[in-house]
């Protein structure tokens, strides 16, 4: 579930990226959440199979759902699955909070042997399957509430991640096709060693980015110094720092460099076999590629030292 969690990281929206990432950096916080999280869904879903206290079952899907629709609903290379699956979820639990269990409910069985549950409000509020203890026109007007939050939160979210709503179709802010390798805090050092943080923000879950070459070239776009996959396949471990214990990047036997989604580390990069040709004090451009070719390239302004 951590995995799931920094996977989702780089594309979470409202500031939730930060909480996952705090939580990653702070082990028993994240456990407890994880534990929470699953005793959650898996209660509710228990409580909505059964028809047991429904309403109340309705409620927690919801915030699993808004959770999720937050956190993962930019995911899907071919379609936004994550976004379908809590679209359809929130509608659900909606719905079911509003008209509560059927007639084969435990909600229903529990008010035939104690009907004096159809005059408690707790009980038609959390479960049963009597209509809410309200008016005609307090029910049509959190009827209409409901659904008018549904339609906003859903449709909102989807315009974000692909527009069609208002603008035109796009691909999401994110990008879940091809993996993207964002560049901080480079320094280049005299002798050609180079100091820099990654992160891949952006690519699917589902494989590795994988890292092939990397090179620095001077303001003419000259190549002084390389590194290519052989070189970062034998990188020592010790020069890799993570930022976090789950998904990482790390040198592969063969393709260079893997990065799982949302890995994050710094990276120090010792003089490579080509030599370091200093033929400025820079600046300098510094230039990942991976498997991909041209579409995975990032490049970054740095300064020598």
């Amino acid at each position: 579930m951590a995995y799931k969690f920094q996977t989702a990281m780089p594309g979470a929206i409202l500031g939730l990226n930060h909480l996952i990432a705090f939580l990653l950096h702070h082990f028993v916080l994240l456990y407890a959440g994880v534990i929470i999280f699953s005793a959650v869904e898996l209660i509710s879903g228990l409580m909505l199979l059964s028809g047991f206290m429904t309403r109340l079952a309705a409620f927690l899907t919801l915030g699993l759902s808004f959770s999720l629709m937050l956190m993962f609903g930019w995911q899907g290379a071919t379609c936004i699955d994550e976004w379908t699956m809590a679209a359809s979820n929130f509608g659900m639990g909606i719905t079911l909070l509003l008209v509560g269990g059927g007639a084969y409910s435990i909600d229903n069985w529990m008010m035939k042997r104690n009907p004096a549950l159809a005059q408690k409000g707790w009980f038609r509020w959390l479960g049963g399957s009597l209509p809410l203890p309200l008016s005609d026109g307090a029910f049509k007007k959190l009827a209409l509430t409901l659904f008018w939050i549904a339609v906003i939160f859903i449709v909102a979210t989807y315009s974000y991640y692909r527009g069609s709503v208002i603008t035109p179709f796009h691909g999401d802010p994110t990008g879940v096709k091809a993996h993207h390798v964002k560049m901080t805090d480079v320094r280049v050092l005299p002798d050609g060693r180079v100091d820099v943080h990654m992160y891949i923000d952006a690519g699917t879950a589902s494989v590795p980015a994988h890292i092939i070459a990397i090179r620095l070239l001077d303001y003419n776009g000259k190549v002084v110094e390389s590194w290519d996959g052989k070189q970062l396949s034998h990188l020592n471990p010790k020069d890799i720092h993570n930022d976090f214990a789950y998904q990482q990047i790390a040198p592969d036997k063969i393709l260079g460099l893997k990065a799982g989604l949302g890995a994050e580390a710094m990276l120090h990069l010792p003089v490579s076999s080509t030599g370091f040709i200093n033929t400025s004090s820079g600046p300098y451009q510094l230039q990942v590629l991976n498997i991909n070719g041209q579409k995975a390239e990032v490049s970054a302004q740095i300064a020598a030292h």
